[in-house]
């Protein structure tokens, strides 16, 4: 209360504070038949007696008819509820104000929607009434546990480890390869900044810099569309060091999540497990395994590669062709029909990968369209592989390695929502599991042209240094110094190691990627000077308050989202501008493109 007018919050009364005259400032967010009214404010609720005899009378008048949601100030005495009539759901719920004097600071008009958790409301008018929206109980949860976490992570980089907090520029340069970025026109002609997907340079250049430890809680951006997970303007803390190796960046993250993690989510634990990304793929089809659950992927190549299936036989003949299989635990008594059909559309849709399901009868046996082709070795040799047991449903995949594996790794979590949907609790919102992918590949191939590559990570990430030397000669079978942080299957960090030498650094751009260099030529020049060894990482800040606090939307967690396609709905924003306003960038909308564009959307 330092600062303000009140003499108290509304969450914070007790039976201690009983006798006491006090003054309280907040919304009203109910009031009935003129007798109280229940006064909110960012803290807590607090119920209000309203005065019923005449020498209060004004006081009865004020608050019986000010409309909900209406701003108030009330001074009164705190009194102990009447026996029975305590609310042991709300912390001041052993006592109430009887009002004396009331204000009315501010009235509200009609509202578009009840401020409240329980009543349902489309995301879009939550958008348009954001600042209404605010006020509720969830998202002003949100909003503080999020500042809470960032002011302890600040103290632990910063006062803990000798971090140094710098803010980098907004306005920047073109950046080869990565995300789609924002660009911003200047008074220049034909020339544009563009706004950063990330200080990545920035940071890079505070190493050779020789500031040692750098963080920033960075804002970031991406023309991609917004998806439930995405935003084209996000944070991310933002973290480099130098003289470190990747074990030193994973011990940091470690320790910065154990020491602003929330008390009421329980303890985290550390080391967090670490697979590479081969057994990531492998074992659950992604490189951002949910390992809350198991259902991993098995290879049961070995146990058919005797048997007379046609299509078996032809996946195998392939130098990376395998057959693999997922098995669904009492997959029978919560999946139906249409559930095993969509499944398998939904395989052949995304992946052009078929699926042939395989059914553990009651009495042990199975039932497929494949066992006319097994023996009953074989059959058991397969129930002993998978682990099945009665009731279990196993989808099986035959084909190209990756492709197999990503289409049983994309069915198993769309197997998990739909026993899920029908009971069966999988995947715990309130349990934790953090985990380290390793080892990616340094390079991919491009998928509108295989035969070109691009990073996987970005450009300035460093070879594994056992590959070096394939870096020159097949530069496809080199993996990186790269390594992301994933929670609950979801990715929430990312980060390298960084190439610190100019003339590697040119090599990757100019002879693997096919870029122009000289888009980055002043980031290879400083490379020159000295670079020191450094690498980083930068945890999405938004995607792991979000779990944090099981949010179904990024959107939930941040203050003034823009919508799925990107808009601000309260400001109606992006605009239009006037042509005068455009001359000084020497920018001409071309108008007809531009309706056909608006009719559209």
């Amino acid at each position: 209360n330092s600062f303000a007018t009140r003499t108290n919050t509304c969450g914070e009364l007790r039976s201690a504070h009983v006798g006491q005259e006090v003054t309280l400032y907040g919304w009203i967010q109910y009031q009935r038949q003129g007798l109280f009214l229940v006064l909110r404010d960012f803290q807590g609720l607090t119920q209000i007696i309203i005065p019923q005899d005449k020498a209060h009378s004004h006081v009865k008048k004020l608050l019986s008819n000010a409309p909900v949601e209406s701003v108030v100030r009330v001074t009164g005495i705190v009194s102990p509820r009447p026996p029975g009539q305590e609310n042991p759901k709300m912390p001041t719920g052993d006592i109430e104000v009887k009002a004396e004097t009331a204000e009315i600071l501010n009235t509200c008009k009609k509202l578009p929607f009840e401020i409240k958790d329980f009543v349902k409301k489309s995301e879009a008018l939550r958008m348009q009434y954001r600042y209404l929206d605010l006020r509720s109980c969830q998202l002003q949860y949100n909003l503080r546990l999020r500042s809470q976490i960032v002011m302890r992570m600040r103290e632990y980089l910063c006062n803990l480890h000798g971090f140094v907090d710098v803010e980098t520029p907004t306005l920047f340069k073109r950046t080869p390869g990565g995300a789609k970025e924002f660009l911003v026109p200047s008074r220049e002609v034909g020339k544009f900044y563009s706004l950063p997907q990330s200080p990545q340079q920035f940071k890079q250049l505070l190493m050779v810099g020789g500031l040692d430890r750098y963080f920033q809680v960075a804002r970031c951006y991406r023309d991609e569309g917004s998806r439930p997970d995405r935003q084209p303007e996000f944070t991310q803390i933002d973290i480099e060091m130098s003289f470190v190796d990747q074990a030193g960046i994973q011990r940091l993250i470690e320790g910065l999540l154990q020491h602003s993690w929330p008390e009421e989510r329980g303890c985290i634990t550390t080391p967090f497990p670490s697979m590479t990304y081969e057994e990531a793929l492998a074992d659950y089809g992604t490189d951002k395994p949910d390992t809350r659950f198991g259902m991993k992927i098995v290879d049961i190549s070995d146990s058919l590669r005797r048997s007379d299936i046609q299509f078996v036989q032809n996946a195998l003949r392939y130098p990376h062709g395998t057959v693999k299989a997922i098995c669904i635990p009492r997959g029978v008594r919560y999946l139906k029909n249409k559930d095993l059909k969509s499944l398998k559309e939904s395989a052949k849709s995304q992946f052009n990968q078929e699926i042939v399901e395989v059914i553990c009868r009651p009495d042990g046996s199975l039932k497929s369209v494949l066992t006319k082709f097994l023996g009953e070795k074989q059959q058991l040799e397969l129930i002993q592989v998978l682990n099945m047991q009665v009731d279990d449903v196993v989808l099986l995949a035959a084909g190209e390695h990756k492709k197999v594996c990503s289409a049983l790794g994309s069915l198993r979590l769309e197997s998990a929502a739909l026993l899920e949907a029908a009971g069966l609790v999988l995947r715990d919102p309130t349990t934790f599991h953090f985990l380290w992918v390793v080892d990616f590949p340094l390079f991919l191939p491009k998928e509108e042209n295989p035969t070109e590559l691009e990073s996987a990570h970005h450009p300035f990430t460093a070879p594994h240094p056992s590959d070096t030397s394939l870096l020159y000669s097949d530069p496809t079978k080199v993996r990186s110094q790269h390594y992301d942080l994933v929670l609950n299957g979801s990715e929430v960090g990312g980060g390298s190691i960084r190439i610190h030498s100019a003339e590697q650094q040119r090599f990757v751009l100019e002879k693997v990627l096919k870029e122009d260099s000289e888009v980055l030529s002043h980031l290879l020049e400083a490379l020159e000077f000295g670079a020191p060894p450094h690498g980083g990482i930068a945890l999405g800040l938004d995607r792991l308050i979000s779990l944090i606090v099981d949010a179904p939307s990024i959107r939930d967690v941040i203050a003034f989202p823009k919508s799925f396609r990107g808009r601000d709905l309260m400001a109606s924003a992006p605009d239009y501008v006037t042509p005068e306003e455009l001359e000084p960038y020497h920018i001409q909308v071309s108008w007809p493109l531009a309706e056909k564009e608006a009719k559209k959307n």
